[in-house]
């Protein structure tokens, strides 16, 4: 026999699930069995909201999508209730919506402080107290998306590596107060091939160079997926995860393991 990740009658929330990494863990939740909730920025008519709803209907479960600024605590807690009232439980969140706020030091704004500390720490902090009862009940996990920026990081990418190593406190904080009710986990990608990426290679003069060389300080030699991000999630969500809570998992094909010179 072999081994199944089984999510089936199980209900997830996935915060910035019109593209990229959220995108990628609704669709893996989703093979696993996963009725699936998702918000991103976007309207309902949306491309990117009529993809993620089309990802997770072909594998024959549920989902619903909410226009949502994470920001926002009335629209938070209105998506978390919407959600309650739709499903009748919720058993996973994944807290995932975030944007680089890349600057330096000396130049950032306080404009940009406080938009960054909102939307890239605080959010996650306020969407996990919304839906902490709905965890409780069903001994449910939060799963916090940070990234390889809460360890080791590079020039001019404040305050967003603030926010990111914050998130590492947060889920060793959540997980001993709210548990064994609900565990808590971090995980912190990489390099991932996302729309976002591609844009970043597509702003240098040579963009395929670019890549290349980025692709090169990995050992695995290659980016990562969203969907091993996704499956990453499943994992977590699983029956075979369940004494895993309080830490941060670092996937970032090896890249942190090299000393580079500059």
């Amino acid at each position: 026999m072999s081994l199944e990740i089984n999510l089936h009658n199980k209900v997830a929330i996935v915060t910035g699930v019109t593209s990229g990494i959220g995108r990628g863990v609704a669709k893996m939740l989703a093979k696993a069995g996963c009725n699936v909730a998702g918000c991103g920025t976007s309207t309902p008519g949306h491309a990117g909201a009529s993809g993620f709803n089309n990802i997770v209907k072909n594998e024959g479960v549920s989902s619903l999508y909410r226009q949502v600024d994470v920001t926002r605590s009335d629209q938070l807690e209105s998506f978390v209730n919407d959600v309650a009232d739709r499903f009748g439980r919720i058993d996973i969140i994944v807290s995932n919506a975030g944007v680089n706020v890349f600057e330096k030091p000396g130049e950032c704004t306080e404009e940009q402080w406080s938009f960054n500390m909102e939307l890239n720490l605080a959010a996650h902090w306020r969407l996990g107290k919304l839906a902490q009862p709905h965890l409780m009940k069903n001994k449910g996990v939060l799963i916090i998306m940070t990234s390889n920026h809460a360890y080791t990081t590079i020039p001019n990418c404040f305050p967003y590596n603030v926010t990111k190593t914050a998130l590492t406190g947060l889920v060793r904080t959540l997980a001993i107060d709210w548990g064994p009710g609900i565990r808590t986990v971090g995980l912190a990608p990489g390099f991932i091939e996302t729309e976002g990426g591609e844009r970043w290679f597509g702003s240098f003069p040579d963009p395929e160079e670019a890549r290349n060389k980025v692709v090169n300080i990995h050992p695995v030699k290659r980016l990562g997926s969203v969907e091993e991000i996704g499956g990453f999630c499943a994992f977590l969500a699983s029956e075979y995860a369940q004494f895993i809570s309080g830490t941060t998992y670092l996937v970032d094909g090896g890249r942190s393991a090299i000393m580079q010179d500059i």
